[in-house]
Parts: structure tokens; sequence; C-alpha cells
């Protein structure tokens, strides 16, 4: 179905009002969706709008204030108080922000949260404001480790940004071979995994995204090398405070959310570190390429084109099943939230 992106995003904000969501709450939320509608992220947009209610209505979280339990000149950590990530992380991004500025150093930790999105988003905010941040993110297993079948990692993304004279260099990824949302969305329309992606409770190979979601797993990104990786991240989330790692996924909610902003300035000239960026980004981007038509490109660079071209465009496409049931949802008032 098409969609203007003003009414694909007012319909997110309706939908979340009208299941226990209030004040600014909303337009917060509805702003990290429509971006990866924009950046050609369907499965993280509206479709994740819909995930997030039917979390909230078959959990049992009470969502409570986000509370600091630890703080200092360069640090804090964060009690999401079970409500979601979207709001908690954006906390935790401005918190980190302000340290950094305030001190050369940020580094804020939360857990006690579900669903922080993609870490991209809050990077962008990092490198606007002339810093380098990196984020490792984690919550309830659903992943293999390498040469295993059952699930011990979460999906656990890890992501980094470098300011610059141009675009940023923010790259971002899932250590697991196809991220929840993906799941989630081919479980709704009825599609396949891709093959060599996830595996169901008795170990074998499957591309049916109900028997991962049924006590399965999915496979790690990179092998052994994204295992490691994936393991690293594990243990950064858990120094946030995030320890339910064994616990079902995606519910109850504890995911681990760990941001660090660097003022570059600590080393030198914050200028002089951003013109050498751009200068080695184009380096990188004069780089011979194997395929003469397909030129080296950056990290974050195609995302941002996508999301030109959509904004140009006004709307965006959207599965049927998706939008009557966010429609539905508006409709709908729950007690939960």
């Amino acid at each position: 179905m098409r969609l203007k992106i003003t009414d694909a995003r007012a319909m997110i904000e309706s939908a979340l009002a009208a299941n226990g969501y209030t004040a600014d709450e909303p337009a917060t939320i509805a702003d990290h969706l429509m971006d990866c509608e924009l950046r050609g992220l369907g499965y993280a947009g509206l479709a994740r709008a819909v995930a997030i209610i039917e979390h909230d209505r078959r959990s049992n979280l009470t969502r409570r204030a986000i509370t600091i339990r630890h703080e200092s000149a360069v640090s804090a950590s964060l009690d999401g108080g079970d409500d979601l990530g979207y709001l908690v992380a954006m906390r935790a991004t401005g918190m980190a922000i302000t340290k950094a500025q305030a001190s050369g150093i940020g580094i804020v930790g939360a857990s006690r949260t579900h669903f922080t999105g993609m870490f991209s988003y809050y990077l962008e905010r990092v490198t606007a404001a002339g810093l380098v941040g990196m984020i490792a993110g984690s919550g309830p297993s659903a992943v293999a480790p390498h040469g295993g079948t059952e699930p011990r990692f979460s999906t656990n993304p890890i992501a980094f940004g470098f300011p610059s004279d141009g675009l940023p260099v923010i790259w971002d990824i899932s250590t697991s071979s196809i991220t929840h949302a993906e799941v989630l969305l081919a479980m709704r329309l009825g599609e396949p995994l891709p093959s060599g992606s996830a595996f169901d409770a008795e170990g074998n190979a499957t591309t049916d995204p109900s028997k991962v979601l049924g006590g399965g797993a999915m496979a790690t990104w990179g092998g052994h090398r994204g295992s490691g990786l994936a393991l690293s991240v594990q243990l950064l989330s858990m120094m946030a405070g995030q320890h339910n790692v064994h616990g079902p996924y995606p519910e109850p909610g504890d995911f681990g959310y760990l941001i660090t902003a660097i003022d570059p300035g600590l080393f030198g000239s914050a200028d002089e570190f951003r013109r050498s960026v751009s200068a080695y980004v184009e380096q990188i981007r004069q780089t011979r390429p194997l395929d003469p038509g397909t030129p080296v490109r950056l990290p974050f660079e195609r995302s941002v084109k996508i999301r030109e071209r959509t904004l140009a465009q006004g709307h965006i496409e959207v599965a049927d099943r998706v939008v009557e049931t966010l429609l539905a949802f508006a409709k709908q008032t729950s007690s939960g939230g």
C-alpha cells in the first residue's frame, strides 16, 4: 500500500497514543520509525510499531520512570524502568553527548528496556555534535554462537560514528545473520527466511520464521568472527546492567544499551580531525573498483541517498497487512503501556 509520509507518521502516532504512550512519546518514537521507513528499512518502521504494541499488550511489564542508578562527570547508569528502548536510548544518548561536550567523554549505560531500534539514528545526533560515537546493545537470547544451534546471544548490534566536513561516517550492523524485526515481518507476511540464516528448536536449519520464534535461533553473521564480536557486544551490554540473557526473546524485556561519545578535541584539533576524516573518505571513494560500473562507497552513504529520494517522492510502500493492523490498533485502547 502506498502511503504519504505525513499520513504514515500520523498513523504511528495515533496507534501509540491509543495504546498507552503519552505527551511527546508517540512523536519521539514515530520519528525514529519513520527514519527507518525513509531509508528503506520497512521491517523496522511501521511493522515495528505493530510489534511494539503487540509486545506491550501481551507482556506483564509495567512502565516506570527512567532513573539514574549511578552517575559521575563522565558516566551514568540508567534503569530504563521497563520502558521502550526508543525512549530510553534517546535519554542515554542525550546524556552521553552532554557529558562529552563538558568533559571530553561521556559513557552511559542503560538496562531494563526493550526495542532500542536503529543505532545509526542515535549516532547521527552524536556526530552532528562533532563527537565520535560507539554504541553496543544486546537483549535476551535469540542467536546461536558459531558452531551451535541454541540461542545464547541476542542480535547484538554494534555501531560507530565519526564526524566529517560532509556526511558522517556511520557503520551500524547486527551481529546476527538477520534481525529479529526481519523474522517478525516475514512471519506476519507468510514469507520464508533466507536459507542458512536460522535453526528450529531441534537444531535443524529452517526458513520458517514461526519455528525460529518458537524456540529456535538465528545464526550469527560472519562465522566465528561474527560470533566473537557478538560475544564482546553481549559482555559490554552486561556491563551496562543487562543481565537477563537467558530469557525468551523478546519478553520479558531486559535489553542493554551502552553508548560512548568522545570529543576528538581531547587529542588535538577537532577541526583537523574532521578534515582528516573527510580526506580519508575521499581516498576510499577513489579506490579502483572491482566493477567499473560500481564505485566504492562508504557505510551510510546509500542509506542517506535512499532517504533523500524517499523524501522527494513523498510516499512509502508498506505491506497492506501492516497498515490494516496499525489502523485497528489506532481504534483500540489498551490499559498496558
